[in-house]
């Protein structure tokens, strides 16, 4: 154990962790010539396309230094604040971390967020310097904002560059120096974490464990402390490039268990593994249940698919355990699932893994956050979908929740980000300089108003400099009303939304208009409405498709084109009778993209 040491990397999006974590691996020979590539643990097709880390990845290395043989397990960490839980679940499973900041950058709202959660669960961290190859680095002043932040000496801070490999050899020394080894009972009874896990259709669910006390030897019969249920280990091994087997894993250990098991709901991440005939007195405090921020209706395109969709959706959980969803339906969509997400781009991410991984192809409704209602006895029910809304006479207050956002950015768009807040119903609370050019701005937002373009807006405002990161502090009471949007006099249930009071008029006739331009013109004119209640706020017409029925008649009488017309007339109010309207897919995704 004295030669075992874990650690994670920890950034903002875009400071360079995995390139540096790349250079890590080269330099203790864990990748060779064949299998190098850049971010070589990114291995989602998805991520290499987007630059961005969306899963957390585990490696082991080895590393000789002073004569002695150190096995280093490292965790790389995504940076987005949609993913701020698989930091969390990684940060579990070490006792150290690196602090990368970008040289060109400097300290972000995402870099803070995640070295709290480092020093909540008590990690050593080692700060770092990254991209320093660059000519736009700023090292004394970058230097100066990672002393005022953890409060660490000018020396601690390690100067490297992930692409020229600068600083590497330091980094390997100094988390072998003040890292330190794992703590646990070799000889205690069997205790380990999972904190991760994926599924495997030929061999089942592999869970990613941490072996906190004891040890856990191939063809072990073990318990599911959570799920009570008992397993055969039938192999059991570290995580290298690839899977490699081993015989027995120690205590410190990080390494992966597979046991045949189909089911998903039987593994939860978080959950503790031990020994069936000599089982440990308590389980390990797992990691807090996650919270969705923004909820949002998944139906299969054709109906028939209900039942692969959710398969689908419980072996994405498997592997991202901050996805939630239960049973809904709609009238205009069928059956399908409310899912629960911690913002849009872990929506959109959801979805495109959906789509590649499982083939599902879906139609997501327009997202949005979950409300209090309260009625006039006192009873509070949580509405996630408007048209879970009761009735308004009974409804004596609705409450919405609120979000802390701290916000970073460069002096010279501070004007352009507070208009911004300050449009979407923020209140200012503090305003720090925390360099000469440099604000740091907190906001009271509601959630509601930021699930939409908030992120997109803020970072075209600033040029892609401001950095944004939030968490929940309750609800407070608030003026919403539901918007209902009519076609025909139906109301479509997916395109309905709870919205504040001020900004029902404005949001109801843009979305009028844009449905004007989306729905397919029909034999019918076809009436667009936004309603609050029985008052129709806006109106749109798509004009009907009309074949001249008078191009026969040359002159004469204008008694016989008015014939031709009437009838004409009447056959169009028959259709509109029996006729239906198809809304497509794209008008319910052009909701969010209003502006």
């Amino acid at each position: 154990m004295k030669q075992i040491r874990n650690f994670c990397i920890i950034a903002h999006i875009d400071h360079g962790k995995s390139t540096l974590a790349d250079r890590l691996l080269e330099e203790t020979k864990t990748v060779t010539g064949r299998d190098s590539k850049a971010q070589v643990l990114d291995d989602m097709e998805l991520e290499r396309e987007r630059g961005i880390t969306i899963k957390s990845h585990a490696i082991q290395m080895d590393y000789k230094h002073n004569n002695k043989d150190y096995v280093l397990n490292l965790i790389d960490t995504p940076g987005h604040v949609d993913f701020s839980y698989e930091v969390s679940r990684s940060i579990a499973a070490c006792e150290g971390a690196l602090l990368i900041v970008d040289a060109t950058q400097g300290i972000q709202a995402q870099t803070i967020s995640n070295l709290y959660l480092a020093i909540e669960n008590d990690l050593e961290i080692i700060p770092v310097m990254n991209k320093m190859d660059l000519d736009s680095a700023m090292p004394d002043e970058v230097e100066d904002q990672i002393i005022e932040l953890i409060g660490c000496d000018k020396e601690d801070i390690i100067k490297a560059s992930g692409k020229t490999g600068m600083g590497v050899s330091d980094i390997l020394s100094n988390i072998i120096k003040k890292i330190p080894s794992p703590i646990g009972d070799s000889s205690a009874p069997l205790q380990a974490l999972i904190f991760d896990s994926v599924f495997n259709s030929f061999r089942g669910i592999v869970a990613y464990v941490k072996i906190i006390n004891g040890e856990v030897k191939k063809g072990d019969l073990v318990k599911f402390v959570n799920t009570d249920k008992e397993y055969l280990a039938d192999e059991i091994g570290v995580l290298r490039l690839k899977q490699e087997p081993r015989k027995v894993l120690k205590t410190g250990d990080v390494g992966y268990l597979i046991s045949g098991i189909k089911t998903s709901k039987e593994v939860k991440v978080g959950d503790t593994i031990t020994h069936q005939a000599n089982p440990c007195e308590t389980a390990i405090d797992g990691f807090e249940d996650v919270k969705p921020m923004v909820f949002a209706g998944v139906y299969p395109i054709d109906s028939e698919d209900y039942e692969d969709l959710r398969a689908s959706l419980e072996k994405l959980q498997l592997n991202d355990a901050s996805l939630t969803f239960e049973p809904e339906s709609s009238a205009a969509l069928g059956f399908g699932f409310r899912c629960g997400f911690l913002g849009l781009l872990h929506m959109e991410i959801i979805q495109e893994r959906l789509d590649r991984e499982f083939e599902m192809n879906v139609i997501t409704t327009v997202p949005n956050v979950s409300y209090m209602v309260y009625d006039r006895k006192g009873v509070e029910t949580e509405v996630h979908n408007p048209s879970g809304l009761p009735d308004l006479a009974i409804i004596e207050r609705i409450e919405e929740p609120y979000i802390k956002a701290q916000i970073i950015t460069k002096s010279e768009y501070l004007g352009g980000v507070m208009t911004l807040c300050l449009n979407k119903r923020g209140i200012l609370n503090n305003q720090t300089f925390i360099t000469g050019d440099r604000v740091d701005l907190s906001f009271d937002l509601p959630l509601g108003e930021i699930v939409f373009d908030f992120y997109d807006r803020l970072k075209s405002i600033s040029k892609g400099y401001a950095s944004f990161d939030y968490y929940r502090i309750g609800f407070r009471p608030a003026k919403l009303v539901k918007l209902d949007i009519l076609l025909n006099g139906d109301p479509v249930d997916a395109l309905s939304a709870l919205i504040h009071n001020d900004n029902a008029q404005n949001f109801g006739r843009r979305i009028c208009e844009k449905l004007k331009e989306l729905i397919p013109r029909q034999q019918f004119d076809i009436a667009v409405q936004a309603a609050i209640g029985a008052k129709v706020i806006a109106r749109e017409t798509v004009k009907a498709v009309r074949k001249d029925v008078t191009a026969k008649c040359y002159g004469g009488d204008i008694t016989r084109k008015r014939k031709l017309l009437e009838k004409q007339k009447k056959g169009k109010k028959k259709m509109k009778q029996i006729g239906n309207v198809e809304v497509p897919q794209n008008a319910f995704l052009a909701v969010l993209k209003l502006d």
